[in-house]
């Protein structure tokens, strides 16, 4: 059986669910909204009825600080939608819950799905209620979720025998591409996927969808960090150390010679391609292997003095899509 609590921040409380609203009467101009409530919706399942009541004010909630209830209450006149995790995203709030809910009942781990059920006041229309969605849903990691209750939490996927041809793929037109895109939900822009057309064009045959799966996570902001290899092509500063800060970075890249283009990767790692051009990185270790940060260091060992290589590692990968690393 499946078990379901609604948790909600005490109104002295319930500050991210304020600042949710002042967001979207500001940025997305919607004046029509009044008040915005944050609701965390847990669904457990393989636990019995008697630990799960114990668990709601232990590990659900915090009755200092939270309302707990086992209906969506106070919602006549509202516009209602919950949103959850995509299948495959991890969910550290339910796997949180349970490992809780395992400690206190010292058995078995159950199986927990959240979901954030989001509860708008005001005169709202049917196109401002879309732009909400958009601005709380973001695709790549969530999706709406049903308001309705569940038989069973478990999940059983269809496992393909065989890998998908994506036949026609080359000649899909402008119109084509867009939709492509929205019904895979792939990160990937138009420009993207149109290059890749040319380049199955060349090999002569449609791809897979795990070929476009993989180029399509690889080529994402996620690994590839586009933005920070989005071309600079004006700059204007108001403030004048600002101006001589960039002054001394443009003197810097015509020192070396640069001539890639202005961007804030190449500004980011212009300092150590200067202090390398002058001498100053004379331990800085060079190979074939991309690393983030490795130096040459002699090490004493009982074999005597060897060299060793020092290895920094740089994670970058939580900016600029902030996707947890889990999933």
């Amino acid at each position: 059986m499946v078990y379901r609590v609604y948790v909600e921040k005490k109104s002295s409380e319930a500050l991210e669910a304020r600042a949710l609203c002042e967001d979207i009467r500001s940025f997305l101009g919607i004046k029509g909204l009044e008040s915005v409530r944050l609701i965390n919706r847990y669904d457990v399942e393989n636990i019995s009825r008697e630990l799960f009541e114990r668990c709601k004010h232990t590990v659900f909630s915090e009755p200092q600080l939270d309302i707990v209830s086992d209906k969506l209450e106070r919602t006549d006149g509202c516009c209602v939608f919950a949103v959850e995790y995509l299948p495959g995203q991890f969910d550290q709030r339910a796997d949180s819950a349970a490992q809780c809910v395992q400690i206190v009942s010292q058995g078995e781990r159950p199986t927990v799905r959240t979901a954030k059920v989001y509860v708008l006041s005001g005169k709202l229309t049917d196109v401002e209620l879309e732009l909400i969605k958009n601005y709380v849903i973001n695709p790549v990691e969530s999706r709406e979720a049903s308001l309705g209750t569940y038989e069973t939490l478990k999940t059983d996927y269809e496992i393909p025998t065989e890998v998908e041809v994506l036949e026609g793929f080359r000649a899909m037109g402008y119109e084509e591409v867009a939709s492509f895109i929205r019904e895979k939900g792939l990160a990937m822009d138009e420009d993207d996927l149109r290059f890749c057309q040319k380049y199955f064009a060349s090999e002569k045959r449609d791809p897979t969808i795990t070929e476009i799966r993989m180029i399509d996570t690889y080529w994402s902001d996620h690994c590839r960090h586009t933005t920070f290899n989005t071309i600079i092509d004006s700059v204007k500063f108001e403030d004048k150390i600002l101006q001589k800060t960039w002054d001394k970075y443009l003197e810097i890249r015509s020192y070396l010679s640069r001539t890639k283009p202005i961007c804030l990767m190449d500004i980011g790692t212009l300092a150590a391609k200067y202090l390398k051009a002058n001498g100053k990185l004379d331990k800085l270790d060079e190979s074939e292997e991309i690393n983030a940060c490795t130096v040459k260091i002699d090490v004493e060992t009982e074999n005597g003095t060897e060299k060793w290589l020092l290895l920094f590692k740089n994670e970058t990968h939580n900016h600029p899509t902030e996707i947890e690393p889990f999933g």
